[in-house]
């Protein structure tokens, strides 16, 4: 197992785009070292913030976490990262595949733009988790997302495909949402506003935009297959899927083929 371990709190944002198990595995502990992770003019490297442990295997971890540490598993197409403690913005962005685990809580943007493997999140996530970057097409692109905590507002802004599941999220969750689902205990306030498809579902809500209409209960094979595929992330998700539960067609100010289902207990 490959080891980096935060000496200190590092004194300026730290970008881990280039540091994962891949790109490790073929450096010897000195190379690794000279890596350039420092955002500013100062030329931070790995080794000035990092006591690192190499040793070839495709599992590394990040003992010491930071709100300061930016793009964790950004890109990663295979392997593994778990931080213990917390990271700061744009998590497993543009990820490929593997497995990303955090003990702490993420900064905004995590999981934006990435298309296959897993993050999971222990504590809680910023704003527009699995959202669209600035200028960006798309924000989560088929990969799976897991937050236990509460993620903030704007939840899978613009998520083009992929699974999210949450505790609880802020205002906007599912905003521009193109396809996917995204599954919580509870939403904030006009959930889905302007998606053209995919699904939302919910424990609760909160206020509806007037342009979502509800169509009544429904039993459908879809429901069935959806708790079943969510069982072995989250039980607790998955009752929900299972239980009764009331459907609301929108946005039908945009393509309005999207459907938001809410517990009807």
């Amino acid at each position: 197992m490959t080891t980096l371990t935060l000496r200190q709190e590092p004194p300026e944002r730290l970008d881990f785009l280039n540091v994962n198990p891949l790109s490790l595995g073929g450096l010897s502990e000195s190379e690794a070292a000279r890596l350039p992770v420092g955002t500013s003019r100062r030329g931070l490297t790995l080794g000035d913030c990092f006591a690192i442990a190499l040793d070839g295997s495709e599992d590394l971890v990040i003992e010491g976490g930071s709100s300061r540490l930016d793009r964790v598993g950004a890109s990663l197409s295979g392997g593994t990262i778990r931080v213990v403690g917390d990271v700061g913005q744009r998590l497993g962005e543009g990820m490929k595949g593997g497995a990303v685990t955090v003990t702490g809580s993420a900064g905004p943007f995590a999981g934006s733009g990435a298309t296959g493997g897993t993050i999971t999140i222990a504590g809680d996530a910023g704003d527009h988790a699995g959202g669209a970057v600035y200028a960006a097409k798309a924000g989560l692109d088929g990969a799976t997302l897991v937050i236990h905590g509460a993620a903030g507002d704007h939840l899978g802004d613009r998520m083009r495909r992929g699974l999210i599941l949450v505790g609880a999220a802020g205002a906007y969750a599912g905003s521009r949402m193109i396809a996917g689902t995204i599954a919580a205990a509870s939403l904030g306030d006009h959930p889905g506003y302007g998606m053209r498809r995919g699904t939302l579902l919910a424990g609760k809500v909160g206020a509806l935009a007037p342009s979502f209409v509800e169509t009544g209960t429904h039993d459908l094979v879809f429901l069935r297959l959806l708790a079943r595929s969510l069982r072995p992330l989250s039980p607790s998700h998955a009752d929900l899927a299972a239980g009764a539960l009331t459907r609301y067609s929108g946005d039908l100010a945009t393509l309005g083929k999207g459907e938001l289902w809410v517990s009807a207990a």
